[in-house]
C-alpha cells in the first residue's frame, strides 16, 4: 500500500525521443529494456519517456506484460538489458495487496500510510532538542501534516466510506472493501510516481467516477493500467501502448489513441499490400526467366531485390472475440411487473413499495450508491429472492439469465469449460458444445483446460455463456466487465445492442452503460425511481456530492472550450440523437401494432391495453430525449462548434 524510493539509474543516450524531451523534467525513463519470463520475451528494446506530472494510461492485450512492467519499475524484477530511471529520491507507490484485517480504524490505517508524517509525528513527541523540534515542526508544516486527517477522511468518503465506517476497524470489512482502504492509503501518501493496476475492478460506479476526478487533479505523475474506457478518456492525457514487446507513447486520451492507431494500421496495411504486389511481380519475372541464359542476370538481380525487401508488419490487432447471444422468442409485454413489492433479508426490508414494469425491449441501468439495494433488486427480479410483501408477476414462459461476479467463484475449478457445458447440455454433441464456447471467445485449447487455470477474463466469458445458454428473454448483468479487456468490452456492447431480450445492468463502466442503456432507474433510500436526466448529469450529481467543500473561486473570464471539450459535446449530441432515433423506432413499431384491427378483438383486448400504455410511456420518453438532444445541440452551438 505504501511507497518506496527508487534509486536513479543513469539512462543510456542515443534515443531520439529522449533527446527531444531533454529539456523537459522526466519522472520515468525506460531505455532499451529487455525482459523474458521462462524463455518468453515480454520486452525487447522497449523505450519510453514519461514527463513529470503526466497522467498516463497503460494499455495492451492481456498477457503482454503490463503488470510485469510495473514490477520492473518498482525494482521487484531484474532486467535482462537496458535501464529504468527515476529522479533521485522519488517515491514510487502502488496498491500491492489489501489492507490486513486488524482492529485499527480505517482512518488511522490511511493516516499510517504516509510514513514520513508518521515518523515525524513520533519524533516530535520524543525529541527534546529545541533545534530538532523546530526542524520537525517546519517539515510537518511543509507537508501539511495538520490537515492530514481531513484529507484522509475526504479520500475515504470518495471511495464510499461513511464517517461512521471510517471509525470502524478494518476487520469489520470484506477483502474487496479493504482493497479500497489500501487504495485510499496510497492516494493519501501521494507518491511522486503513482502506479495503479486496474483500480476500478473493486470499485462501484460512484467510486470509479470519484477516482477518475481525483486522478485528473493528482499533483504528481500517474501510470494506470486500466480497461475502463471512461477513466482512460477522462483521467489521463497520454496512452502508453504495449505491443509486439515494444512501448509506444501516444498523446491524448484513449479515443484519440484508438483513432491514431487505426490510421497507423491502415497505412501499414496499405504499404504491406503494395510491397506484396511488388514482391509477386518480381517473383513472377524470376519464375518465368530463371532458366533462360539471356535473362539469367536480370533474374538474379530481382532475386536480390526480393531478399533486400524488409517485411512490413502491421501492428497486431487484439483478438476481438465476439459474444454470440442466442435469440429468444418474443413475449407479450410486460415480461415482469412488480406491484407494491418489498424485498430484503432476515425480515428487514431493503427496498419497499416497488411498482416497476419491464418489457422485452427495455435496456435498464440501475444507478445508486453501494449498499442501496441494486443487487438486491436484481436478485428479486431474477427469482433469487422472494418478495416480503406485494406481488411480482412474470410472463409464464419467461427465461431469465443472471450473471454476477460471485458466480466466477462458483465455477468448478477442477473441471473444464467443456465439462460445464456437458452438464447443462448432456444431449449435445461435443462439436456443438465447442462451437458454443468458440462463440464466447474460448478457443479449442481453452475448452479442455481446467477452470482453475483460466484467466479472470476467460472465466467471465464462461459464466456469461452459462447465463445466456437458454436464450433468456431477460438478461441481468451485475458488473459484467470486470476482468474483460477493452476489446472484449466493445464486443459485449455490440452483443447487447443486437440482443433482442431485455437487459438490466449494474456496472461501474460508464462506456458500457451509455452505449447500452436507454432507461435509468435510481435505487436510493429504499425506493426505485426513474432517473429522468442522462448519465453525464448523474456523474456530475455524484461528484458534486463527494467533493469536499471549497471556497468559491472568483469568476473568471469565459474561455473558449478546448478541443477535447468540443469533442465531448459532439459525442453528447450524437448520443442524444441516437437515443431519439431508437425511441422513434420503438414508437413506430408500437404504432403499427396498434393499427392492426385484429388487436381490438375481444380475446386480444387486454394486449391492446398493454401496448397503448407502452406507447404512452415511449412518447413521454421521446419527449424527454428530444429535450436532451436540443439542449446538447444548443451547448454545442454555444461552444462555436456546431
Amino acid at each position: 500500500m505504501g511507497s518506496l524510493r527508487r534509486k536513479a539509474v543513469a539512462p543510456r543516450g542515443g534515443i531520439d525521443t529522449h533527446a527531444r524531451l531533454g529539456h523537459i523534467a522526466l519522472m520515468l525513463r525506460i531505455d532499451d529494456i529487455s525482459f523474458s519470463i521462462a524463455g518468453r520475451p515480454l520486452f525487447e528494446g522497449a523505450s519510453a519517456a514519461i514527463p513529470s506530472g503526466h497522467k498516463v494510461g497503460v494499455v495492451g492485450r492481456n498477457g503482454t506484460g503490463k503488470t510485469t512492467l510495473f514490477r520492473l519499475i518498482r525494482g521487484e524484477l531484474t532486467l535482462d538489458g537496458g535501464s529504468i530511471g527515476v529522479p533521485k529520491g522519488a517515491r514510487i507507490g502502488g496498491v500491492a495487496q489489501e489492507v490486513p484485517s486488524s482492529e485499527t480504524s480505517l482512518l488511522d490505517t490511511v493516516l499510517a500510510a504516509d510514513a514520513e508524517r508518521r515518523e515525524l509525528m513520533a519524533e516530535a513527541e520524543r525529541t527534546a532538542d529545541p533545534n530538532r523540534i523546530a526542524e520537525v515542526q517546519t517539515r510537518l508544516a511543509d507537508i501539511d501534516a495538520w490537515s492530514a486527517e481531513g484529507r484522509a477522511a475526504s479520500i475515504l468518503k470518495g471511495l464510499g466510506f461513511s464517517e461512521a465506517e471510517q471509525a470502524m476497524p478494518c476487520s469489520a470489512f470484506s477483502g474487496g472493501w479493504r482493497m479500497r482502504v489500501a487504495l485510499a492509503g496510497v492516494l493519501f501518501s501521494a507518491p511522486d510516481l503513482l502506479l495503479l493496476d486496474e483500480p476500478t475492478n473493486y470499485l462501484d460506479l460512484e467510486g470509479a467516477l470519484w477516482l477518475e476526478s481525483y486522478l485528473a487533479r493528482y499533483p504528481h505523475t500517474v501510470l494506470v493500467i486500466s480497461h475502463d474506457r471512461g477513466l482512460l478518456n477522462r483521467a489521463v492525457s497520454s496512452i502508453l501502448h504495449l505491443e509486439d514487446r515494444k512501448l509506444t507513447l501516444y498523446q491524448g486520451p484513449y479515443d484519440t489513441f484508438a483513432e491514431t492507431r487505426a490510421a497507423r494500421i491502415a497505412v501499414a496495411e496499405a504499404e504491406a499490400r503494395k510491397q506484396e504486389a511488388r514482391r509477386a511481380h518480381l517473383q513472377s519475372f524470376v519464375d518465368r526467366f530463371r532458366a533462360k541464359a539471356s535473362k539469367a542476370v536480370q533474374a538474379q538481380s530481382r532475386l536480390k531485390m526480393i531478399a533486400r525487401m524488409k517485411p512490413i508488419t502491421t501492428p497486431q490487432e487484439a483478438a476481438l472475440h465476439r459474444f454470440s447471444f442466442p435469440e429468444p422468442e418474443e413475449l407479450s409485454p410486460p415480461i415482469v411487473n412488480l406491484r407494491g413489492a418489498s424485498v430484503g433479508y432476515d425480515g428487514r426490508a431493503v427496498l419497499r413499495g416497488l411498482d416497476l414494469r419491464i418489457d422485452q425491449d427495455d435496456r435498464i441501468a440501475l444507478l445508486g450508491r453501494n449498499g442501496e439495494g441494486k443487487s438486491t433488486l436484481s436478485k428479486l427480479i431474477a427469482e433469487k429472492l422472494d418478495p416480503m410483501d406485494g406481488g411480482i408477476v412474470r410472463s409464464r414462459k419467461l427465461r431469465i439469465g443472471y450473471f454476477a461476479q460471485h458466480q466466477l467463484d462458483e465455477l468448478h475449478a477442477d473441471e473444464t469449460p467443456l465439462d460445464h457445458l456437458r452438464r447443462l447440455r448432456p444431449e449435445e454433441a461435443p462439436a456443438r458444445l465447442r462451437a458454443r464456447l468458440a462463440g464466447f471467445g474460448l478457443t479449442a485449447d481453452q475448452a479442455d483446460v481446467v477452470v482453475g487455470r483460466l484467466s479472470g477474463g476467460q472465466k467471465a466469458r464462461l459464466s456469461l455463456l452459462i447465463a445466456t445458454i437458454d436464450a433468456p428473454h431477460l438478461l441481468i448483468l451485475d458488473e459484467p466487465t470486470n476482468h474483460l479487456d477493452i476489446e472484449s468490452r466493445e464486443a459485449l456492447v455490440e452483443a447487447l445492442t443486437a440482443y433482442s431480450g431485455a437487459v438490466i445492468l449494474v456496472s461501474h463502466d460508464m462506456h458500457l452503460l451509455s452505449h447500452v442503456a436507454d432507461t435509468l432507474w435510481l435505487v436510493s433510500g429504499g425506493e426505485v425511481h426513474p432517473w429522468v436526466r442522462d448519465l453525464d448529469a448523474y456523474r456530475e450529481h455524484l461528484l458534486a456530492d463527494r467533493e469536499p467543500p471549497s471556497r468559491k473561486p472568483a469568476p473568471e473570464k469565459p474561455k473558449r472550450p478546448s478541443r477535447d471539450a468540443i469533442a465531448s459535446l459532439r459525442q453528447e449530441a450524437r448520443t442524444a440523437e441516437q437515443r431519439v432515433a431508437k425511441l422513434e423506432q420503438m414508437r413506430d413499431t408500437l404504432a403499427s401494432r396498434l393499427a392492426d384491427p385484429a388487436v381490438y378483438e375481444a380475446e386480444r383486448l387486454s394486449q391492446a391495453e398493454v401496448w397503448q400504455k407502452k406507447y404512452a410511456e415511449v412518447m413521454q420518453a421521446l419527449d424527454r430525449a428530444e429535450a436532451l438532444w436540443v439542449a446538447a445541440v444548443e451547448r454545442l452551438e454555444e461552444a462555436g462548434a456546431a
